[in-house]
C-alpha cells in the first residue's frame, strides 16, 4: 500500500516563510530522513505575501534603508544550521539592473519585466528607502531560490488560496482551503502576518453613528487595503494615531491623488495640489509622528550587544524570580543598555559637551541602578547641560500628557508640534548630533536582545501586558519612523492648510447633537468636529476576532487559544495566540498541540521581523533557523512513525502553482 510522504502545510507564504524555506534547504541535507512534500496557502504572490505584493501603489515605501535589509543569514548569525551568504536589498538591485542576476532556473517573475520597477532598482542608492514591491520582488527571488535548493529532499507546491479551516484527528491535519480541495499534513505552520479584524462593539457603534449622520468611520485596518474613496476633496478628517499607518495615510490621499512635491531653494519642500484633497486632522497619545529614521552615522564604533541585558544578568533573574516582572526587573538593564549606547558616542562624537573621560564614566554607570538618585548624580556629574541627560519619560512623552500649563488651544498645540518635528528633522540629519543614531541603535540592540535572552514562558502576565501596551510601541516610536521626507511633506501639507495637529491627548468621540465626530484638546475648551473620522493604526492582535478565517477557526475549534495576561484592569485575554517558547501552539489546556506550530505579531511570542540588518547576528534569522530545525525534526518523527511509504528521492521540479 502507498502511503503520502511526510507532509508539512505553511498557511501564508509572505517573506517570513520564505526565511524558513531557506533555513530549511540549509539543515536539510543534515537532518532531513527521507523526502517530504512541502504545501505553501497563500491568496498573494509566494515570498511577497500581502504587505509587499507588486500590484500596490509605488509610493508606499519600507522605512528602512537598501543595504540595511537582507533576507540571508550571513556569517555573524549564531545559529545551528549552514550559514549563507547572498545580497542584501540594494546590491541585489544592482545585479537586476545590470542583467547579471543569477535566476538559478527560477520561475519568470512578471514584475521584473515591469519598466517602472526595473526604473526603481536602477535608482537605488546607498540611503535610498526602496519601495514594498521592489522588496517584494527581493523575496520572491529568495523564495524561488529557497526551493530549488530544497530538491530533490522537498517537493515543493504553492496553492493561491486561502486557507479557511485546519482540522486534527488521529491520521493528522486536514487543512481546508477556501475553492474546495483539503491537503493532508503531518505538520503545520501558521505564518499569517497581521491580520485584518472584525469590527468590535466601539466599532459597530461609531460605523452605525457615520451611517446614520451621513459621515465615514474608518476603523484600525492595514491601510493600503483600506477604502477612501468616500473621502471627498476638501473634506474635513479626524484623524487618530500618527505612526506608519498614518504615513501610509498621507501619502495616498495627497501624492496617491496627484498631488506632488517640490524642493525650496531655502530647504524643505512646498506642495502642489491636484485640487482632490481632503484636509486631516490629526492627533494621537503623545501628538507627533514616528521619528525619522536617522541619517548621522556613528563616530565612535557601533555596539556589538547589549553590556547590561546579557544571558549572565537575565541567567541570575530565572534563578532567583519565579516570574520575570518588566518595570522591576528588565527595563532598568534595558535602560543602562540605551544609555551605554548613546552617552559612548556622545563622549567620542561631542567632548565638548561632557566633563570627565568616558573610561570613568562608564565606570560608575556599570554600579548604577538606572532611575536611582546615584544615576541621576552620575549625569550631573558628567554632562553638564540637561539638554544632553537621557529622560527616558521625556523621551517617550516629548509633549507631554497635553495637560501641561503651557499648552493653550489649539494653535498652540499645533505651534508645539511643529517645534517637535523640526527639531527632529534637525537633529536626526546634522552631523553633529550622532548621539540620536546611538540612541536609535541603542533601542534597537536592547530591543532584540529582550527577545533573544528572556523566555517569554518566564515572564510575569503583568510584564507581558507591559511589553505589548507600551514598550512595543515606545520602540517603534523611536526606530520604526519613516524616511525623513516624510515628515518634511507632513510640514509642506501643514503650509498649505492640508494637514493640522491636534497635539497629544485628544479625544475623538461621536457627537449626537451635531451628528458629527468632535477632537476634544485636554485642558483647552477648543474642539474640532468632522464627518469623517479613520483610525490610521493597525486592529489589536485578535485570535477571536479575526478577519482570516484560518486563524479564526483555529480559536473557535479549540485548537489553540488566546493568551490570558494581567492587565491594571484585571486578568483579560491578550488577543494573541498562545504558543510556547518553541513556537508550538497551546490548546485550551496549555498542552502543546503536536506539530502545530505559529509564528508572527499575532502570537504571544517575542515578535521580530522577516528581515534584518546584514551582519548583525540578527534576531529573525536565529529565530528562523531555529524553527527551520524543529519542522525538520518533526517530519522526521512522522517518518519515523510509519506515516510514509516510498523513501524513494522526487526529481529536482519546479515551484508548482
Amino acid at each position: 500500500m502507498s502511503h503520502r510522504r511526510p507532509t508539512l502545510v505553511m498557511i501564508g507564504a509572505g517573506p517570513r516563510v520564505a526565511g524558513v524555506l531557506e533555513r530549511l534547504a540549509a539543515s536539510a541535507p543534515e537532518l532531513l530522513r527521507s523526502p517530504v512534500d512541502l504545501h505553501l496557502v497563500d491568496p498573494q504572490e509566494p515570498g511577497s505575501g500581502r504587505v509587499w505584493r507588486h500590484h500596490q501603489y509605488a509610493g508606499l515605501l519600507l522605512n528602512s534603508m537598501a543595504q540595511d535589509i537582507t533576507l540571508f543569514t550571513d556569517a555573524t548569525v549564531h545559529c545551528a544550521g549552514p550559514r549563507a551568504e547572498g545580497p542584501d536589498l540594494l546590491a541585489w538591485a544592482g545585479l537586476l539592473t545590470a542583467g547579471e542576476l543569477d535566476d538559478d532556473g527560477h520561475p519568470a517573475d512578471p514584475a521584473l519585466e515591469d519598466p517602472a520597477l526595473l526604473a526603481e532598482a536602477a535608482a537605488l542608492r546607498t540611503g535610498s528607502f526602496p519601495s514594498r514591491r521592489l522588496f517584494g520582488a527581493y523575496a520572491r527571488w529568495f523564495l524561488h531560490r529557497a526551493v530549488l535548493r530544497l530538491a530533490p529532499r522537498a517537493r515543493v507546491t504553492v496553492h493561491r488560496d486561502t486557507a479557511t479551516a485546519v482540522h486534527h484527528d488521529d491520521a493528522g491535519y486536514r487543512v481546508q482551503l477556501g475553492s474546495g480541495p483539503v491537503l493532508d499534513a503531518d505538520v503545520v505552520l501558521y505564518s499569517l502576518g497581521h491580520s485584518d479584524a472584525r469590527p468590535d462593539a466601539r466599532e459597530r457603534t461609531l460605523t452605525s453613528f457615520a451611517e446614520r449622520h451621513g459621515g465615514l468611520y474608518l476603523p484600525p485596518a492595514y491601510t493600503a487595503d483600506a477604502d477612501y474613496a468616500g473621502i471627498a476633496p476638501g473634506q474635513d478628517v479626524l484623524v487618530s494615531g500618527m505612526g506608519l499607518a498614518f504615513v501610509d495615510l498621507v501619502v495616498l490621499l495627497f501624492e496617491g491623488r496627484g498631488g506632488r512635491f517640490t524642493r525650496r531653494a531655502e530647504g524643505g519642500l512646498d506642495y502642489v495640489p491636484s485640487g482632490r484633497e481632503p484636509r486631516l486632522w490629526a492627533g494621537s497619545r503623545r501628538g507627533v509622528p514616528y521619528h525619522a529614521k536617522p541619517q548621522v552615522p556613528l563616530r565612535a564604533p557601533a555596539p556589538s550587544g547589549t553590556r547590561y541585558l546579557t544571558q549572565e544578568a537575565v541567567g541570575a533573574l530565572l534563578n532567583s524570580v519565579d516570574e520575570i516582572g518588566f518595570r522591576e526587573h528588565l527595563w532598568p538593564l534595558v535602560a543602562k543598555d540605551v544609555a551605554h549606547a548613546y552617552y559612548a558616542e556622545l563622549f567620542a562624537a561631542s567632548p565638548e559637551r561632557v566633563d570627565g573621560p568616558w573610561d570613568a564614566f562608564e565606570r560608575r554607570l556599570d554600579t548604577v541602578e538606572w532611575g536611582s538618585a546615584e544615576q541621576q548624580r552620575l549625569l550631573a556629574d558628567f554632562v553638564p547641560d540637561p539638554a544632553y541627560r537621557l529622560d527616558f519619560d521625556q523621551v517617550d512623552r516629548p509633549l507631554g500628557t497635553g495637560l501641561n500649563p503651557e499648552f493653550g488651544g489649539l494653535a498652540d498645540r499645533e505651534a508645539a508640534v511643529l517645534r517637535h518635528v523640526e527639531e527632529d528633522l534637525r537633529l536626526r540629519s546634522d552631523p553633529s548630533h550622532s548621539e540620536q543614531t546611538a540612541l536609535f541603535t541603542g533601542f534597537l540592540y536592547a530591543y532584540f536582545s529582550l527577545g533573544t535572552l528572556v523566555p517569554v514562558e518566564r515572564l510575569s502576565a503583568s510584564a507581558l501586558a507591559e511589553i505589548n501596551e507600551w514598550w512595543h510601541g515606545f520602540f517603534s516610536f523611536i526606530d520604526s519612523g519613516p524616511p525623513p521626507h516624510r515628515l518634511e511633506e507632513m510640514l509642506a501639507l501643514h503650509r498649505g492648510g492640508f494637514l493640522r495637529f491636534l497635539g497629544p491627548g485628544a479625544v475623538i468621540a461621536p457627537d449626537e447633537t451635531s451628528g458629527r465626530f468632535v477632537a476634544s484638546l485636554p485642558g483647552s475648551d477648543d474642539t474640532v468636529s468632522a464627518a469623517v473620522f479613520v483610525e490610521a493604526r493597525l486592529p489589536e492582535p485578535t485570535v477571536e476576532g479575526s478577519r482570516n478565517p484560518a486563524l479564526w477557526q483555529l480559536g473557535s475549534s479549540g485548537l489553540g487559544r488566546e493568551k490570558q495576561v494581567l492587565t491594571r484592569a484585571g486578568v483579560s485575554s491578550s488577543g494573541r495566540l498562545a504558543v510556547d517558547a518553541q513556537q508550538r501552539i497551546l490548546g485550551p489546556d496549555g498542552a502543546e498541540r503536536r506539530h502545530l506550530f505559529a509564528v508572527g505579531p499575532w502570537t504571544s511570542a517575542w515578535g521580530s521581523a522577516a528581515f534584518a540588518r546584514p551582519r548583525t547576528n540578527a534576531a529573525p534569522f536565529r529565530e528562523n533557523d531555529a524553527l527551520a530545525r524543529r519542522l525538520l525534526k518533526a517530519l522526521n518523527d512522522v517518518a519515523a512513525g510509519g506515516l510514509t511509504g516510498s523513501d524513494a528521492a522526487p526529481a529536482p521540479e519546479r515551484l508548482r502553482a
